[in-house]
Formats: structure tokens, sequence, C-alpha cells
């Protein structure tokens, strides 16, 4: 073969290894939903401060925050067992009704309760649809073409809040909540549309006998726990988002009101660090596959706890923002790089468990990080305690590293293959990379086959012994 022949098989190879044009599709929807996100979430925090204050802001979180964790103990099981497509064209469509039905409601009426009422609603069904969407890149990517796909997903996702709280600030503004809400249902409208056409064909997993749902919502810690590859992983992810909750939550404004900078500097650091990690995610999507794991993973979590040490002295509004880019380059590429490996080394069946219990250290590490680190602020000092942070987060590159020596274990099937499967039925078009055996319960070589023919010399030996 020549290296002209070579190079066109390691080109049509990354093809087959990534379905881009539905990794477009997905993305665009998901940010186009996001955005939404932050719209409503800008809408309903305004609007419950000039309804009932900061007692009324906190109860609208909690409404929305607790339900919304509770239900990803179960939503990861419901996602394997149904498929993520089951999942996410329900919870989506319900999500259009909840927020027109809302918004029907907050034109007639101004009461609070309501708005509660459709927060709690829809943290459950962002809390059931979360794995399952979590799982899709891995079946449209795979191998170093799945780190680009989540660099390019990583990077929606810190574009939505930059475009939806704007947009979100002046609906409110210049109109009413009913009119963000309306809007919001428009935008999970056309998320749906997307995700039908990228989720078309994944099934779910067979239910064997004796299990249920209830067996199954402890899926999660038994993953962690039979697999010391996630075990460390998760435990690097949750080092991280708790030495991040603190200072990005509460201490940036106390650390910047405190030196006399102005409440203008924690915009410019915040845009520092949201600039930072958008050019990560863009050189992701563009370079991840070239760029070793390795850097992407441990030295890029080793600069985000140097960063947020140097954070807490430096001496001007510049400084801190410089480091500020620098922390949020490093998270950039760190974010995406451990999702990546974490889907890679979860089992295909269970994938929706497993990203379940990803999601559920983020959103459950931030309110600890605040109650422990803001409890320490108090005795120490909020400088200390930043410092304190740093140390955590140092800890993340260590647990990468021990991550990194385990073995990845070995993938399990999704669905069944196609000779099982009704007539009639889509098949799930998961990439299949060149090197990959065909697909099926077990796959034995035609040489394989040849040797073992000719080992058995007689008809009687290959009856007994070659069957």
């Amino acid at each position: 073969m020549t290296s002209a022949d070579t190079a066109k098989a390691t080109r049509a190879g990354a093809r087959a290894a990534i379905r881009w044009r539905k990794v477009m599709i997905l993305t665009t929807g998901q940010g186009l939903s996001l955005t939404g996100d932050y719209v409503l979430l800008v809408a309903l925090g305004w609007t419950a401060i000039q309804m009932g204050g900061a007692g009324a802001i906190t109860t609208l979180m909690l409404a929305g925050t607790i339900p919304r964790a509770l239900t990803l103990i179960f939503a990861g099981p419901i996602a394997d067992l149904a498929g993520p497509r089951f999942v996410l064209l329900r919870t989506t469509s319900a999500r259009v009704l909840l927020l027109a039905a809302g918004a029907a409601v907050t034109l007639s009426t101004d009461w609070f309760w309501p708005l509660v009422v459709v927060a709690a609603v829809e943290g459950v069904l962002l809390g059931m649809g979360s794995p399952a969407s979590q799982s899709l890149m891995p079946r449209l990517a795979e191998g170093d073409q799945l780190a680009r796909a989540n660099s390019l997903s990583a990077m929606v996702t810190r574009v939505a809040p930059i475009v939806g709280s704007p947009i979100g600030a002046w609906i409110i503004a210049t109109g009413e909540l009913w009119h963000a809400m309306a809007a919001v249902s428009i935008t999970c409208a056309v998320s749906w549309c997307a995700m039908f056409v990228v989720t078309r064909g994944m099934t779910g997993t067979t239910r064997e006998p004796g299990d249920n749902l209830l067996r199954r919502s402890g899926d999660g810690v038994r993953l962690l726990r039979s697999y010391a590859r996630l075990r460390w992983l998760f435990l690097c992810a949750f080092c991280l988002d708790l030495a991040f909750g603190w200072p990005i939550e509460v201490a940036l404004p106390l650390l910047v009101d405190g030196r006399g900078w102005g409440v203008g500097s924690v915009a410019v650091v915040v845009a520092a660090f949201s600039g930072g990690a958008l050019v990560a995610g863009l050189l992701g999507a563009l370079l991840a596959h070239r760029v070793p794991l390795f850097v992407r993973l441990v030295v890029s979590g080793v600069g985000i706890g140097a960063g947020i040490l140097l954070m807490a002295l430096m001496p001007s509004v510049a400084a801190l923002a410089a480091v500020g880019a620098g922390v949020g380059l490093m998270a950039g590429l760190n974010g995406p790089a451990i999702v990546t490996v974490y889907q890679q080394a979860s089992p295909r069946a269970r994938l929706g468990t497993a990203m379940s219990m990803l999601t559920l250290a983020s959103i459950g590490t931030i309110p600890v990080s605040i109650v422990v680190f803001g409890g320490l602020s108090t005795v120490i000092g909020v400088t200390a305690t930043w410092l304190v942070c740093g140390v955590v987060a140092l800890f993340a590159p260590m647990a990468a590293v021990m991550a990194l020596r385990q073995p990845v274990p070995q993938s399990e099937p999704v669905a069944q293959t196609e000779s099982t499967q009704a007539p009639g039925a889509v098949v799930d078009e998961t990439p299949v990379s060149a090197d990959s055996p065909p697909a099926g319960p077990l796959y034995v070589s035609r040489k394989t086959v040849q040797l073992l023919t000719d080992h058995c010399h007689s008809p009687d030996e290959r009856d007994t012994q070659c069957r």
C-alpha cells in the first residue's frame, strides 16, 4: 500500500469514528436549549426577588435543584433500560408543555407559588434527561474523536450563559415573565427536533429477570466500587468542583470588595475565565485528538490548582484577570478530558447510570463547597481559605494519574444484535472503527475457524471437540 493509500484510509477511518453531521445537530440543539435555560434562570430569579426578596429566590433555587439531584438517582438506570431516545423525546416535550402552561398561568396571575411548581417540575425533567443526554456523544464518536466532540460540546456550554443571561435580563426588563417562558418553550421545541434526528435507532438494554428500577438505582455506587478507573475519575471531578464552588460563587466578590477594586472587577475576572474556557473549547474541538491525554487531564489539573492558589495572591485586577483566563483555559481542556475518559471507561450498557453519578458530583458538590469553605473563611479569612481551595484542587491531578494507571474495562453491548431484533427495528448507528470486529455476542475470525478445523482431523472429532 502506498503512502497516499495509507493517508486515504486514515481519513476514512477518522470519518467512520465520528458522525460530524449528528454531532453538529446535537451541539446546536443542546446549545439552544442551554441558552434558553439561562434566559429562564435570570427571568425567574429576578421575578422572585421582586416578589419576595432573598427568601423567595432561595426557595425558588432549592425547588429546582433538590428535585433535580434526587431524580438523578433513578434517571441513569431509566436511560439505560429505556434508551436515550425514549427518555429525551418525552422529557423535552414535557418541558415544552410545562413552559407553555407556565406562560399562560403567569400571564393571568401574579402569585409566587406557581413559579415554585414550575421550577420543581423543571428540575425533575432536567434531572431525568441529563444522563440520557450525556450518553449520546459516545454513540456518535469514539477514540480520540470523542475528545473533539466533547470539547465542542463544552464550548457550547460556555457560550450559553454568555448569550442567555443578557437575553433573559433584557426580556424581563422590557417585558414580563410569561414572555421568557414562551420563548424558552420554543427553544425546547427546536431542541426536541434535534433530539428526534440524533437519537434515531438508539434503544435501551434488555431487562434481565428480576431486574427492577429500585434495584438499579444503586448501580451508580456499585459502578464506582467495581471500576477503579471510574472511581478515580469521579474523585478527580469531585475535588475540582469542590475547589471551584466557593471561590467562584462567594469568595470572588468578597475578595474584590476587601481590596477596594469595585464590583466591575468581578465581571472582568468572570469574563476572562469564560474567555479562556472558550478558547480551550475551540482548540479542543480542532486539536484535542493531537494533544496527549496526560496533558489534557493531568497537566491541566495541576495548572488549575496552581492558578487557584495564585488568584488569591494577585495584587491587581489585571493580574487577577490574567490568571483567571489561564485557569479558564486549563479548565476548558480538563473538563472535556474527564468526561471523555469517564465515558470511555463506563460500561456501554450502563452509560446513563455512570453519567448520572458524574452529574450528581457536580450538582451536589457546589452547596457543600459553599457551606464548608464559607464556614472556614469565618475562622481563617477569605484569602487563606482560597489557598486551601487551591490545595484541594491539586488532589485532582493526583487522582487523574491513578485513573490512568487503571486498566480500561472491556466494553459491553448496548442493545441486541441485528439478528435478534424484531423485523423493522431501527439499528443503532454507533460508529465502529476499521479495527473493530463485527458486532455480535461472539466474534471468531475466519483464520481461527480454519485453525480449529485443521486441528480436528476426523468428522467425529469435529463433532465432539470443535462444535
